[in-house]
């Protein structure tokens, strides 16, 4: 895997990881379709799990409708699932892992909304990459009712027990506004 990341953080596109339920809080999806919005605002490509339900297809949806370019990465066997979003270009893949590299490597940042378990599988590999120092991408969470503060609080942990660098707290950043995750995805990669 080579590091294809800009050390200058000219940003083209974002990858976002996030929920795909329904029901979750009104306030998540309205979220996910702010920051699709946001992205296409900004002339941002998002690249994206490829579903049109929950909060990924929110956010690809408002993005698309905004004029965005948007990139979605589709398993085969979660077509049925996640209801491959048709209005927006799209990968076809066999596997989780395909997915997730063509994501990576499509992608100049990560930004990670509230999700299950599969999105904090594909943010915690992302993170892994970067403490193996596979790639320089700003990994970013984004909530604005604290949904990641547990997160953060174990990785705190991690590093209290001294099983994670302190140093390591300059890969991630955590933020509660669309405006304070854009500034932490632009700022200068750490020396």
């Amino acid at each position: 895997m080579a590091d294809s990341s800009p050390r200058g953080r000219l940003l083209r596109s974002v990858c976002v990881y996030c929920g795909s339920s329904e029901t979750t809080k009104p306030e998540y999806l309205d979220l996910a379709t702010r920051f699709g919005v946001a992205l296409a605002q900004r002339g941002l490509r998002l690249v994206y799990g490829g579903g049109g339900v929950g909060l990924m297809g929110r956010c690809a949806k408002a993005a698309a409708a905004a004029g965005g370019e948007v990139l979605g990465i589709m398993p085969n066997f979660l077509m049925q699932r996640e209801r491959v979003l048709e209005a927006v270009p799209h990968r076809m893949v066999d596997t989780m892992h395909e997915r997730k590299f063509i994501m990576f490597e499509e992608s100049d940042a990560f930004v990670v909304l509230p999700g299950g378990i599969g999105t904090l599988e594909e943010a915690v590999e992302t993170l892994s990459w970067r403490r193996l120092d596979l790639h320089q991408k700003p990994v970013v969470f984004l909530s604005e009712d604290d949904f990641w503060a547990p997160f953060f609080t174990l990785m705190q942990h991690t590093v209290d027990t001294n099983l994670t660098p302190a140093s390591f707290h300059s890969a991630v950043s955590y933020t509660r506004t669309i405006e304070d995750c854009f500034a932490a995805m632009s700022a200068p990669a750490p020396v």
